[in-house]
Parts: structure tokens; sequence; C-alpha cells
């Protein structure tokens, strides 16, 4: 082991690369056949660390290993030496899978020789700039540069982009002058309510993000050239796509089944509730599939009957539906159970799969020795993984697992288990179910996926999918990765929201507090707002973790377009106008910035309800609301009332006031106008804070005491006795209002026709320091 450390070492690896690269058996044989071939050509000369980093590139993504000494010989005699040649050998390599290799066309193809000139780049930079010159000159530097360098980028295919993109700015500025004040004020805010913005981003970086281009729509931009994903039918283009001598051969048998048509899934497990998380997948497998004019399934992942339910099944559809979706169809992998079992057989008659005896304990971890039984012979297997299907073994006393290396090092993964447990769709037609290493690529070549988009901890499976296709000489479609979407102050791993069930922390999967699908529906978020959210935060390769507040901000955008306003009061205090000539009936727009929108009436009358904190016995600097010496004007009702009498209890608390009013245009412009009630609905308002006092409540190093201990006392606050206007009292469940100065609410499923029930959704933005 030591030796080959120390061979990987000489190529310019570091230790930890090299140690990781062993754990590899295929990759490491690959490498060191690479690494004896370039000495052949070398001599006595060592492989300096570009060649040998060039050399660990191509191994890694090399899957015909046919051409190994022939990419070497390239790569050491410095025919290829950048990133973007050894990428264009290998989309070469892998067009041409059977042919003999033509040296001219793949010089060609791979820019062998080309060698671009600054006079070059200069010329061809200058031909952009002036094709774009007048659209610079009039939006100057909020001109989308990427246009700019796309263009370059195309013209000058093998030229170095460092040198490529100083040009343009070099020209741009020569062109513009430097930014002036007008040129560094901050763009007008552009809300993204689309979805599609996530997956534009997906294989772009921060600052190409940035500069995606706002003039066109958000389905234009999809359609192009956008995403680096492959072309339907293109699967051997992609880095580290495997050919076979039949590839060719199945992907013009998939064309012709699809016509060329995107097709992506949603896959999840019918074992909980979908949470925010699951919203960007949502977002990006069937808006990548609608942008490309695509369809996408949603295939349930039934394979362990143990915690499948049927109101899993029913939430997630509907919260997919609810989020703006509808599935081209609804499959289950289930539904293949005898066509993934006879593929089993299969596989156990080509010499890749063996029935193993060893137990789940000792399967566990990386490095594991391998199984006594892994050369077992083929009839053998056979007649046992049939006595498995038939319920001749216990539970965990036997498995089928794969001859392979996954990508992590872990080797020969689990098949089928036994499981005697009946299941949801099934009963106990089986006792065996596969797991989801076996399942997952079959379902997605079965139902013709062309882009199986998984969040990233799924990069260490990616070598079992492909494997596992080509073992058993099928489709293979093409996996893709992306980073998990996480949030501080909260948890979203089944296990523990179900202790905070079990425990009485929450009600239910739909309690407010938390971050499902199903709690952030029931809280009063639009599902707009959500996938504006999941737009924002971008598909990108590493994993996000976003504060509450951003989401909390794209609820507010979407509310304070689509939430009619409405008036009520949390704590209310008595007021009677003394001199109110008579009852009035005040119409009040929904929509304050816009009346256009409709508005709705109010009853007014002599007494009427306002906020307790709206009056203040004794003034105080700064204070602009209600005193015994300051008057306050009344929202909508084109009144300004003054104290006359304070009135309080027994206690020495103020419990009523009593005022006179003037007409609004009869006196001075009061400093502040406040709402108030009249004839209320009496209501029950709940109020919501974060469920966890700190950010990683499951991080040990911040709660050591773990999640359960980091509760927030103050999370949940229920007021029994608020009073709201009539306007509402019609109000269906989920229904969402602005409650004027006070907040976004949302009509809760508690409520009864005796007494309504509105949730917080979020409080307003107003600047934290007004009075």
């Amino acid at each position: 082991m030591a030796d080959m450390v120390s061979i990987f070492m000489s190529i310019g690896l570091n230790e930890q690369k090299a140690k990781e690269t062993l754990k590899n058996e295929a990759l490491s044989s690959t490498l060191k056949k690479a690494i004896e071939q370039a000495r052949g050509l070398l001599g006595s000369a060592s492989i300096d660390k570009t060649a040998g980093t060039m050399l660990y590139n191509m191994v890694t993504r090399l899957k015909d290993s046919t051409r190994l000494s022939f990419l070497t010989e390239y790569i050491i005699t410095r025919k290829i030496n950048s990133e973007l040649q050894l990428s264009a050998a290998l989309d070469f390599i892998k067009s041409h899978p059977q042919e003999n290799l033509d040296r001219l066309q793949f010089d060609a193809a791979c820019g062998v020789g080309v060698v671009v000139t600054p006079e070059q780049i200069e010329d061809a930079v200058e031909l952009i700039i002036r094709k774009h010159k007048d659209q610079l000159l009039a939006e100057r530097y909020r001109f989308n540069m990427g246009i700019l360098m796309g263009e370059a980028r195309t013209a000058l295919k093998w030229a170095d982009g460092k040198i490529v993109k100083n040009e343009v700015d070099m020209q741009v500025l020569h062109l513009l002058g430097p930014k002036t004040e007008a040129d560094l004020e901050k763009k007008p805010k552009v809300y993204f309510y689309s979805v599609f913005f996530a997956a534009i981003t997906a294989c772009l970086t921060a600052k190409e993000v940035a500069e995606v281009t706002l003039g066109k729509s958000l389905m234009e931009q999809l359609r192009g050239e956008a995403l680096k994903f492959h072309k339907p039918g293109e699967n051997y283009k992609t880095e580290g796509y495997v050919v076979t001598p039949n590839t060719m051969n199945l992907l013009k048998k998939h064309l012709e089944e699809t016509g060329g048509q995107v097709r992506t899934r949603f896959p999840p497990e019918p074992n909980g509730i979908l949470h925010i998380g699951h919203a960007k997948a949502i977002n990006f497998n069937f808006g990548y599939a609608k942008a490309n004019n695509g369809i996408c399934f949603l295939r349930y992942d039934d394979t362990n009957p143990e915690k499948e339910e049927e109101k899993y099944f029913t939430a997630i559809k509907e919260m997919v539906e609810w989020l703006g979706y509808k599935p081209y169809a609804v499959t289950h992998a289930s539904d293949q159970f005898q066509l993934l079992y006879d593929l089993a057989v299969d596989l156990i008659r080509r010499g890749h799969a063996y029935v193993c005896h060893q137990r789940g304990e000792e399967l566990k971890g990386h490095n594991i020795p391998p199984s006594p039984w892994r050369e077992r012979p083929v009839e053998e297997s056979l007649l046992l993984f049939d006595r498995m299907r038939k319920g001749m073994f216990a539970e965990g006393e036997v498995t089928l697992r794969m001859k392979m290396v996954m990508e992590d090092g872990k080797m020969d993964p689990v098949a089928y288990r036994i499981k005697y447990t009946p299941h949801h769709r099934t009963g106990d037609t089986w006792c065996i179910y596969p797991t989801y290493d076996y399942t997952h690529c079959l379902c997605d070549s079965i139902e013709n996926i062309t882009h199986s988009l998984c969040t990233k901890e799924f990069q260490a499976r990616r070598s079992s999918y492909f494997w596992l296709c080509n073992a058993l000489d099928l489709y293979c479609p093409v996996q893709w990765e992306y980073g998990r979407l996480n949030l501080t102050y909260t948890v979203v791993s089944k296990r523990k929201i179900i202790k905070l069930v079990e425990t009485g922390i929450v009600r239910d999967w739909d309690d407010p507090r938390l971050f499902t699908l199903t709690a952030l529906r029931r809280r009063g978020f639009p599902p707009q707002a959500i996938n504006n959210f999941c737009a924002r935060v971008g598909v990108t390769v590493a994993q996000t973790t976003m504060e509450p507040h951003l989401l909390e901000a794209c609820v507010r955008e979407v509310l304070n377009d689509t939430a009619p306003r409405a008036m009520a009061i949390l704590e209310p205090l008595k007021v009677t106008i003394t001199n109110l000539p008579t009852s009035a009936q005040v119409r009040v727009p929904d929509f304050p910035a816009n009346e256009a929108k409709g508005s709705h009436v109010v009853p007014f009358s002599k007494t009427i309800f306002i906020e307790q904190s709206d009056f203040r016995e004794v003034m105080e600097k700064g204070y602009k609301r209600l005193t015994p010496d300051q008057p306050v004007g009344l929202r909508h009702a084109g009144y300004v009332i003054s104290v006359q009498r304070v009135i309080k209890d027994g206690c020495g608390k103020v419990c009523e006031l009593e005022v006179t009013c003037a007409s609004s245009d009869s006196v001075e412009k009061p400093k502040a106008f406040i709402h108030w009630v009249s004839d209320p609905l009496r209501c029950e308002v709940r109020l919501y804070e974060s469920l966890f006092l700190h950010k990683n409540p499951e991080d040990p190093a911040e709660v050591p005491a773990g999640f359960l201990s980091d509760i927030n006392p103050n999370s949940l606050t229920v007021i029994g006795s608020a009073l709201v206007d009539r306007s509402v009292g019609k109000a269906k469940v989920f229904d969402k209002f602005q409650f004027e100065r006070v907040g976004y609410f949302s009509l809760d499923p508690d409520s009864t026709s005796e007494k309504l029930v509105f949730n917080r959704t979020v409080t307003l933005k107003e600047d934290p320091g007004k009075i």
C-alpha cells in the first residue's frame, strides 16, 4: 500500500488524495497503468505535476480503458495540455466508442496544435463589442456582460479563459470609461416569480448566476444553453458516463420511444411528509421538464413496507400539486416488482450478483472484507434467491448483493433483503424487497428518464447507477447531483419530527412551527412564495443553508400583492365616541396601493376597539399615537379622536376611553393614524416564533443536550379573545389577510362557524425603530 501511495504522490497528488484513491480498486489499478505507460514514454524524465494532474483527471473520467494508452500519450507529449482539451477528447471518445479513431479528426476536435494569439483574441473581442455597442452605451455596466463572455468563448474555443476575460473587461472599460455613481447604484429590485430560475443556476458559478439575463423571460433562458446538461440521446457526452458496445443501439431505441423528449422524475419515499428541502427538488425536477417541453413523473419509492402509510402517499401528491405542478403520471417502484425480480435473476445469471449470508452489522461501514460467498456458483445463488422469494429464510439471514465497488469504496451493495411485512399496495405477494441502490436506476431506465436529478449525497452511488444498467444491458439515464437546501432554527429529519410529535412539543406534522410543506401551508405560506425562495437559492452543487427570514421575505412579497387588508385587534381597549352623530358604514380598500382591486365595508359606531398599545396615559418622547394630550386619526374613517376621560378598573388598569371625534378635514393632521374595529367578530389568534433557540439545534457543539433541550418556550402564543372586522366572516380555510399594522394571517383548519382561528404567517416588514 505504501508503494502505491508513493507512486500516486510522485505525479503530484497529496498524501490524503493518494490514500483516498487507493480505496477505489478499479481507479487505483487504471491510474497505476497510466503512470507506468507515461514513464515508458518519458524514459528517465519524471512526470511533472501539470501532466500528473491531467493524467489523474483523465483516469477518473475515462470508462473505456482501451483508450488509456492513447490519451496518456497525448497528455505526456503535451498535445493535450488543458482541461478544455481533455474534456473535448473524452467527449470525442464517447461519441466514437466502436471506431478506429481518426487522429486527424480527433486532433481537430480537441484543438491539438491550435495556438490562439493575443492579436486574435483582441480582434474577436473587438467584433463582439462592436456588435453590442449601442446596447452597451445605453445600459452601460447594467448590460449583462455574460453575453459578451459567452460569445467570446464560442469564437475563441481554445483560448485561455482568463486572457479572454481580461480582454473583454479592458475593451468594455475603454468604451464606457470608469464606473460612475449612477453605475454603482443598486439595480431596481426584480422579483423572480418563476420557479425556473433555480434550474438556470444548476451549472453556473455564483458570478455567472448574477449575470443571468433579465431581459428575456426565464423560460426562454431555460430553453437555450443556460444549462450544460446533455440533450436527450446524447447521454454518452456526459462526464463519467459509461459506454458499452450496445450503448448506441440502446440510445437509438430510447429516442424512438420518447421522440427526444426531456423526462425527469420526483421520487420521494412515502414514509414521511415533504419539507422545504423537497420543495427545491420538486421545483428543479418539474421545472426543468416544463421549461424544456418535457414531462415529469411522480414516482413513489415504495420499497420499504415497514415505514409506508397511505397518508404519506396522499400528502406527497397533494403538496406537489399545491406547489403548482401536475405529474405526467403517478407511478410506484412497486409497479415493477415482478420485472425487478426478473432482472435480479438475470443479474445473477450474468455473474454480477450472489446470495450472501453475512448479517447486517457485518456489512456496515467501509473497507469491510469481501464476502466469503462472493464467488459461489451461479446456480447455487439462483436456487437460494428463489428460496428467498418463497420465504424460506428469516429476516436478515440472507441478502442478494451486487458485485461492484461504489465510488466511496463501499463494496458489493445489497440489492434485495427479506421483510415479512405486508406491502401497502402488493400485500403479502412479496417477502423480498429491492433496495434503493438496485431499484432507483432500473425504474429510471424503465420509465426512459433522461435526467435523473438528485441531491449531492447520492453522488457516491453514481457509479453503481451506471454499472447496474450496463451490467443488465439496459438503457442508462444520466444522474446529475445538486446541493441540498437546509434552513437554520429547525429540524426536518423524519425521525426527529416524530420525536417532537410524540413528546407533545408540536401537534403533528403540520404544526405551523415546523418546515414541512403541510406546516407551511397551514401557517399561510403561499406556494408561489416557496417557489420564489427556491428560485433565489438556485440549484448549486454545494449544500445551501439559509436563514428562515429569507423565506419570510419571499412570503411578504407575495402576500403584499395578494392578501386583502382587514383590521384586527389582538389586545382590545374599548373606546366610546361620545359625540358621534350617527353610526355609519366605512368603505375600506382591500389593497390601499391599488384601490381598483376592490374594497369592503365595515361598520363604524359609537363603540370601537383599539390596541392597548395605541394608548398611553403618560406622554413619552417620540410617541405619536393617542394620549390624553395628543389626538390620533382613525384609518379609513375620516375622523380624529381626542381623549376626554380615562376609565380604570378596580386594579387601576385602563379599561375604557371616552373620546370625542372631529372630521379629519376640520382639524390639524394628527401625527399618526391607528386601526380599529367596531361591532367585531371574536377570534383566536396564534402567534409563532422559531421553534428552537439556536441556529443549529442538531449540532452538539451548540446544543450539547440534544435538540429536544433547545425548544423555545415562546414559540407559540395563543390569544383567545382577539377581535377582527366582519369582512373576514366568510373566509375559507387557508384564506390569507393582512391585518393592518399587525401582520399577515391565514385562517386555520381549526376554525368553526362559532369561532375563527387565525395563524400569523409572518410579521409586517416595518422599520424596527418605528413607535
